[in-house]
């Protein structure tokens, strides 16, 4: 492919995308690209994506029609992904592939050359395998994958332990075979056959992943649990075939009975049952991503030549103009052009209530559109805008997150080669000294009882019941990684909409004046709030309707933005607004004066209600707090660990809630990326931070965390990123999730410790020869219960302070 050339390309205005066949302005471009001589232009990176990798598909059916400009001057690249001017586009791709990118899934880092690769949101995600691409890309169908290899490994196991049952019972009553059973006929109806019948489809379809993993392993030159697993009961299992079919082969004459099929099966079962349980792990832990990702819309409504259309969200670039309507959520970061509109911007910056937008103001791509119309101009498209921001950091965080449960496969990078050698060497050892039949036996028993079912289950086992202790309690642990540091914790940081507080506002006051009543007052602003969808007017409809109030017919109701409402009720006119409204009308505030500043100091949004001239009453609504919210905080006190207090919100609003709450320190006015820089400076203090959000704005910081604490009741985001999540929405649970992670996290170092000594003794026993393999096999299997008794334990933690 030659894309280089002598002379530069002339400069194009505009340009048909080869790829979309869409019209692009220049200046407007959202990447460009030098091809055989030409400059293209791509209304999005999507698009220039497609054409970097397969350039002669799009020229031959869409080449762009360059029109140089009226100077001929070059234009510089308009996007930093575009390779440069005069640059072949060959040695440009070659330059975006090179160095190390983090799998989002397990976190290992690959070469972009050679990794896997997907596109998301006009992102490139890389992959070290096909399964954890899978699971980012469909975690319901590599779920469903595992799902069925669990199965068969279950069903094999039960059936074993189903017919082992069967033949002890039929000894017990003295009957050793059915009477009517040609077994003279039947030379191959053995109990070896029997297991060996059932223990294959277990071995090689439900252990075939470790298989693939024992391969990668070679492969890569890391020896990983996989190839330990595939090796111990591989052994086990072709032994126990050569002990049915093939017995002359061994230098010993071994009784039929004394096979491992049932060793094989087991081990296969639990481990592949732990799998299963990481599977899950990785769908939670990619699904915030593919969750952050769906804030955006699909489409959007533009104006391009004057003509409204709907185009692909991605698709909209730096300059254009986009069409906003009720109830639909904003493509793009950009700053309103004309209209007004009220937007829901929480899932972003936690402010509970709409933020107004008038000409001038910005809006964020993602936030949802409430009330009005109105037409912004795009200023950040692509992963400049803020949502990609806040995409790229819960991704970062998720990747960096140090994963306990990998201390075992780091563990057996070593293990597994010193178990190999020593049992080589147990066999040269015998063999040398005249014993070859004792050598074998000691080569299987060394590999039989290093074989790590006791390691395999350590994490998950205490996993499972400390998981399952936890949703008992309206508790979910999401995974071991999240428990690390759950020890050394000292610091917990708070959201405070939607975490201490209800997250939604509330009446909380009616001031009336001497000559009315409140059930007149909330008459009035009710009847005036009863057909508008605002948060603020809802909360005091609703207030209303709790007080047994009904509103009253409203005769020539009027909004009037940034003051207030106004009509007339029983022939007055009536007003419920700010003081603006109330100085625009010429009614006298200043008797109430000292009652709004109050209100205001406490974080309440005060309101004036008057009838002609004449002022009824000052209302509050508030976002109230959490009613369970102080006995959390004055726990986590008198655990000795310092409770922090982070907002969106403005520094009076966050003060007079911690003020409340009786916790000493708020920091407000954060946004979503200052939040998780908050997090940072914490952790780079030497603390153990724990972070308890809902919304999405809070993923960032609770991914950054070393535990993500979230609210059940709070965004899809913020669960999914969260590594314990508090179904209740009680966050006195933020207490006994710690404890309970504590615990969790204990019991499985405990099963660590108890394998690794396990195994560090039976070992060097093996390759002595003072262990039979059957007896080899016992032994790990009691190793296999102690770490699950240990694990059943954990049912026994007390969580509950109430």
């Amino acid at each position: 492919m030659n894309t280089e050339s002598t002379t530069r390309p002339a400069a194009p205005t505009s340009a048909v995308d080869p790829v979309c066949g869409m019209s692009v302005q220049a200046d407007k471009a959202a990447a460009r690209l030098e091809f055989d001589g030409k400059l293209y232009l791509f209304c999005s990176t999507d698009c220039q994506h497609k054409f970097e990798i397969d350039p002669k598909k799009y020229i031959g059916t869409a080449a762009a029609t360059l029109v140089p400009d009226a100077t001929g001057a070059p234009i510089s690249a308009l996007a930093p992904t575009a390779p440069d001017h005069g640059m072949p586009m060959q040695a440009a791709l070659r330059r975006g592939l090179q160095g190390q990118a983090k799998d989002p899934i397990c976190g290992m880092m690959v070469d972009k050359a050679s990794a896997l690769r997907s596109e998301r949101g006009g992102r490139s995600y890389y992959f070290c395998s096909v399964g954890c691409q899978r699971t980012f890309e469909s975690p319901e169908q590599e779920l469903k994958s595992m799902r069925t290899r669990v199965a068969i490994a279950l069903t094999g196991v039960l059936a074993l332990a189903i017919m082992r049952a069967g033949a002890f019972l039929a000894l017990a009553t003295g009957a050793t075979i059915v009477s009517w059973a040609p077994v003279s006929a039947l030379p191959w109806f053995t109990w070896g056959m029997w297991l060996f019948l059932l223990v294959t489809p277990v071995q090689f379809i439900g252990g075939w992943s470790f298989y693939k993993g024992a391969w990668n392993a070679i492969r890569s030159r890391r020896i990983n649990m996989d190839f330990l697993i595939a090796m111990g009961t591989s052994v086990a299992y072709f032994y126990s075939v050569a002990v049915v079919f093939f017995p002359d082969v061994l230098p010993v004459e071994i009784d039929e009975r004394a096979v491992y099929f049932e060793v094989s099966a087991v081990i296969i079962a639990f481990v592949l049952l732990g799998k299963y349980m990481e599977e899950i792990i990785k769908k939670h832990s990619s699904a915030a991503v593919r969750k952050l990702l769906d804030l955006k819309p699909a489409t959007a409504q533009v104006v391009r030549e004057g003509v409204e259309m709907e185009v692909p969200a991605e698709s909209v670039m730096v300059g254009e103009t986009v069409v906003m309507r009720p109830g639909q959520r904003i493509a793009t970061d950009g700053v309103v052009l004309e209209g007004a509109s009220a937007v829901d911007e929480s899932m972003l910056t936690g402010e509970s209530m709409p933020v107004e937008k008038q000409v001038g103001s910005k809006v964020i791509g993602g936030t949802l559109n409430r009330t009005g119309s109105f037409r912004f101009q795009a200023t950040r498209v692509g992963t400049e805008t803020a949502l990609a921001q806040i995409i790229k950091m819960v991704e970062d965080a998720q990747a960096s997150s140090a994963p306990i449960q990998r201390i075992a496969d780091e563990v057996t990078r070593y293990f597994v080669p010193a178990v190999v050698g020593t049992a080589f060497l147990a066999f040269a050892g015998w063999w040398l000294a005249g014993n070859f039949p004792q050598g074998l036996l000691a080569f299987i028993a060394v590999l039989i009882i290093a074989c790590p079912c006791a390691l395999g289950i350590a994490t998950p086992a205490a996993l499972m019941v400390g998981v399952g202790r936890g949703a008992q309690a309206g508790i979910l642990i999401r995974g071991a990684e999240v428990l690390e540091k759950a020890q050394k914790l000292d610091t917990v940081v708070f959201d405070k909409t939607g975490t201490l507080t209800r997250g939604e506002p509330a009446l909380t006051d009616v001031l009336v004046r001497p000559e009315w009543t409140k059930e007149q007052a909330l008459r009035l602003a009710a009847s005036l709030e009863s057909g508008s969808e605002h948060p603020l007017a809802e909360a005091i409809v609703r207030g209303a309707r709790e007080a047994g109030v009904a509103p009253a017919t409203v005769e020539g109701f009027d909004s009037v933005p940034g003051h207030g409402v106004q009509g007339r009720i029983d022939g007055e006119p009536v007003l419920l607004g700010n003081r603006r409204l109330m100085q625009r009308e010429g009614v006298d505030i200043a008797q109430v004066q000292p009652e709004m500043e109050r209100l205001e100091a406490d974080g309440k949004t005060a309101m004036l209600l008057a009838s002609g001239a004449r002022l009824v009453a000052v209302i509050a609504v508030a976002d109230t707090v959490r009613p369970e919210a102080q006995e959390a905080i004055a726990a986590l006190q008198a655990e000795k660990v310092q409770v922090i207090l982070l907002s969106g919100d403005n520094q009076r609003t966050a003060a007079a809630i911690g003020r409340l709450l009786g916790i000493d320190r708020v920091i407000a006015d954060v946004l979503p990326s200052d939040k998780a820089k908050v997090i940072k400076d914490l952790q780079a203090q030497g603390r153990v931070v724990a972070m308890v959000g809902d919304g999405v704005n809070d993923a960032p910081a609770l991914a950054t965390a070393d535990i993500g604490i979230a609210i059940g009741s709070g965004s899809d985001v913020a669960k999914e990123t969260g590594g314990i999540i508090l179904v209740r929405s009680d966050v006195r649970d933020v207490v006994a999730g710690i404890r309970l992670s504590r615990a969790t996290m204990r019991t499985i170092k405990q099963n660590l410790f108890w394998s690794f000594i396990y195994n560090s003794i039976g070992v060097p026993i093996a390759a002595l020869g003072f262990l039979n393999p059957m007896i080899a096999a016992a032994a790990m299997a009691l190793s296999s219960l102690s770490v699950i008794i240990n694990s059943a334990l954990l049912k026994r933690v007390k969580l509950e302070q109430r």
